[in-house]
């Protein structure tokens, strides 16, 4: 079975009172391991990296990896210039992470071309697995099709966290077969396995991660019916979880949950009232 696979979770950054609260992390991590997932992604757009100066980014993915205790984890990288990402990359290569999880630049919109070069310079540089992060509605271009093809080839481009939501496009990666296809969309999730994906980065398994991890495992084993039923019962909350930005809904569940202060940082805002009472009822009951 691939290392990227299965379903991983890309964890939130808890807050209290203005602070990271690293207690509540590490108690999440804990959690997670717990419930059976694969791994686990630091840093991520979940995990609001964006409002993180550089020494909480620093702190953040040292707590995580110290909580995982050997539970792979990998490490969210984005921004717009690559010769600055190259040295963020030089100098994860000294940590234990599976992986790095790379996103297209943002806001410029670089050419497909400029994309190749991007993530090539990056997985030139980086001494670990690259992940391919595909979405378009946060970054403002799209990796087209032709292009993640040319990237599998780098032998260190391993897989892809897909949020392109092109069925097409999902499907011709799975059936090429060198890049590991990880749902990146929940909603996403069951026709993914369904047609061969390899698994899920899914901020929805923050809540009810046995459920998750119990479906992956019966689509996986050729299980569908089985697969299809947990699905479908946790189609509701995946539907809830996606009804505002991430990651306040997670937060709002979480937080319900008694796990963590419903708290993010500015601009982000948390979950409205109503929203953050049906995810209450859906995690409760």
């Amino acid at each position: 079975m691939s290392l990227f696979s299965g379903i991983w979770i890309p964890l939130v950054t808890p807050f209290n009172r203005g602070a990271v609260d690293y207690a509540a992390l590490r108690s999440l991590v804990e959690r997670y391991a717990k419930a059976g997932v694969s791994g686990l992604v630091a840093l991520g757009t979940t995990g609001e990296p964006s409002a993180l100066s550089e020494a909480e980014s620093d702190e953040v993915l040292a707590t995580i990896l110290q909580a995982a205790r050997g539970l792979p984890v990998m490490v969210g990288i984005s921004g717009n210039q690559t010769a600055r990402l190259v040295e963020r990359v030089a100098r994860i290569n000294e940590l234990p992470v599976a992986g790095i999880l790379v996103s297209a630049p943002y806001y410029i919109r670089p050419s497909q071309a400029g994309l190749i070069d991007h993530f090539t310079q990056l997985a030139d540089a980086s001494a670990k697995p690259v992940v391919l992060y595909d979405i378009p509605y946060r970054t403002g271009v799209r990796i087209e099709l032709d292009t993640l093809l040319t990237l599998a080839a780098h032998p260190r481009i391993q897989a892809i966290k897909d949020c392109a939501g092109s069925i097409e496009t999902t499907l011709a990666l799975i059936l090429d077969g060198r890049l590991q296809v990880l749902a990146g969309d929940d909603s996403n999730i069951f026709h993914t396995l369904c047609m061969g994906g390899s698994g899920a980065i899914a901020a929805s398994a923050h809540l009810r991660p046995e459920r998750f991890v119990a479906m992956y495992r019966a689509l996986a084993e050729g299980q569908l019916v089985e697969g299809r039923a947990i699905y479908h019962e946790l189609a509701p909350l995946v539907r809830a979880l996606g009804a505002e930005p991430n990651p306040a809904p997670v937060k709002a569940a979480l937080a319900a949950q008694g796990l963590l202060r419903n708290e993010l940082r500015a601009p982000m805002t948390c979950a409205t009232e109503a929203l953050g009472k049906r995810l209450a009822e859906l995690v409760l009951d």
